[in-house]
């Protein structure tokens, strides 16, 4: 717990951060997103490359000014498309080589070529460039992938020229703990602005994630951000900070906003279901988000069955509020020396 320092303001982790990976959370305007109490969001480096392209993000002033978004921003180095576009992609020492899925074009990514597309997007921390290996995977792979991620943050930190941009490395090992921590003592030696987990949520049981985050985050300088990435359910996350992480990113809230679900206190409420077409009630009583303030699941149910874009804007609203607002309790709770009394069920 404590308090991360950007050129863009200050994150108070722990910390739910929301996934706009082309500029924008999903049908969210930036005055929305804030009201959330959201302060740090992401964008992804892979995607903005080949829509608008990184040159453009730059001419308008960065991604702060492009997308208006006042706050701390995090960009992904393309990584994880290293993993999720496994079939369209070939690996080798020098970087990765992706086909398009918009056009069919060849499109070279190196651990240079990621820290120069994220240099030009502008955000207040970057990532590594790192090979993500798929679960399951032998320890061979994961291995090579392990080490390749070290050599590839040697090339990331030689080519990163910009001081107002903190590069977090990214400490891999797949679901072997052994490989996790000699990761973490490897990347801990550079000496970065912080580290993250990466490489979990990629298909391994909720028992497995809870057993490399317990193995690795401890590894991890205490006195600076420890980012699990892609994990955002209630008690991945509860878990995660009992063990000492600070932030988390993930698409739940807005991808299940666009298939009707409401979180609510953990539960996933599908609000297509004929129980609340006539509940005038709020999603959550104690919410105070827009949404609850304002509209009834009635409401919201009728928006849904009726393909309303406004429904997915108020359930984007109440979820990704309710993430913030879990991840602010347990740091109350924290500073009042609650937790285990108070979150100790999601353990």
């Amino acid at each position: 717990m404590g308090c991360f320092h950007t050129p863009h303001g200050v994150v108070e982790t722990p910390r739910f951060m929301p996934v706009g990976t082309l500029a924008n959370v999903k049908t969210l305007t930036p005055d929305q997103l804030q009201a959330t109490g959201a302060q740090m969001v992401l964008a992804n480096t892979y995607h903005l490359h080949l829509q608008p392209g990184e040159a453009i993000v730059a001419k308008a002033g960065g991604l702060h000014q492009f997308m208006q978004w006042p706050g701390p921003i995090l960009t992904d180095s393309g990584g994880f498309q290293v993993f999720s576009l496994s079939e369209m992609r070939t690996i080798s020492e020098v970087g990765v080589t992706f086909r398009s899925p918009r056009d069919g074009q060849m499109i070279e990514l190196s651990p240079e070529r990621s820290i120069a597309i994220q240099n030009a997007l502008g955000a207040d921390v970057i990532m590594a460039f790192d090979e993500c290996p798929p679960y399951p995977a032998s320890r061979d792979h994961v291995v090579t992938a392990v080490e390749r991620t070290y050599r590839w943050l040697e090339r990331c930190i030689e080519a990163h020229q910009r001081a107002d941009q903190a590069l977090f490395g990214i400490v891999q090992g797949g679901i072997y703990p052994e490989l996790r921590q000699m990761a973490a003592q490897q990347l801990v030696e550079f000496d970065l602005p912080g580290y993250a987990i990466g490489g979990v949520s990629v298909g391994e049981p909720a028992a497995l994630i809870e057993k490399i985050v317990q193995a690795t985050a401890p590894m991890l300088p205490i006195h600076k951000p420890r980012y699990l990435m892609g994990v955002g359910t209630y008690r991945e996350m509860a878990q995660a900070i009992a063990a000492g992480v600070d932030l988390f990113d993930c698409v739940i809230p807005t991808r299940l906003a666009r298939h009707a679900n409401a979180l609510v206190r953990g539960d996933r409420w599908n609000l297509k279901n004929a129980k609340f077409r006539e509940d005038f009630r709020p999603i959550d009583e104690t919410c105070p988000c827009y949404t609850c303030c304002h509209f009834s699941r009635a409401y919201i149910s009728h928006l849904v069955r009726s393909q309303e874009l406004l429904g997915y804007t108020l359930l984007t609203i109440h979820n990704i509020t309710e993430l913030v607002r879990f991840t602010q309790a347990i740091r109350q709770a924290i500073l009042n020396r609650t937790f285990q009394q108070a979150f100790g069920h999601w353990l």
